[in-house]
């Protein structure tokens, strides 16, 4: 099964989420800003960012509406922030509109508590 972690950071937080998951599912997290589309099909892409404004980031947003439901087998999304969800919320509506399969189960991080939750994202890589 073939495993890919993408995400998108400002702060630093969500980058540290995205690279303990990518530790835990034996691949390396990418910074959609340095590969802004899927190269080659995956089963698994787990696909990451936060809200900022309240609102999700629009390098984020681009990146789901340009990705392509050939490429992918599922999306496992995950999230830091300090209580907002929105990011998830929006990426499934945009994902499932365009038949992506996007897992019911996520990740999410405080970001107040971003480093007490890198064993449990890695184990949530590990698990998927």
């Amino acid at each position: 099964m073939t495993k890919a972690v993408r995400y998108f950071s400002k702060s630093g937080n969500t980058k540290t989420i995205a690279e303990a998951i990518a530790e835990g599912a034996g691949v390396s997290a990418v910074s959609i800003t340095e590969e802004p589309e899927l190269k080659t099909y995956v089963d698994v892409l787990f696909l990451g960012g936060a809200p900022y404004a309240n609102i999700m980031a629009p390098e984020l947003k681009a990146y789901a509406e340009k990705l392509e439901a050939s490429k992918v087998g599922k999306v496992i999304l995950f999230t830091t922030s300090n209580w907002s969800r929105r990011t998830v919320k929006a990426l499934k509506k945009t994902l499932t509109e365009k038949q992506i399969p996007v897992a019911e189960d996520y990740f999410y991080a405080h970001m107040l508590h971003v480093q007490g939750r890198t064993e449990a994202a890695r184990e949530f890589g590990r698990k998927a």
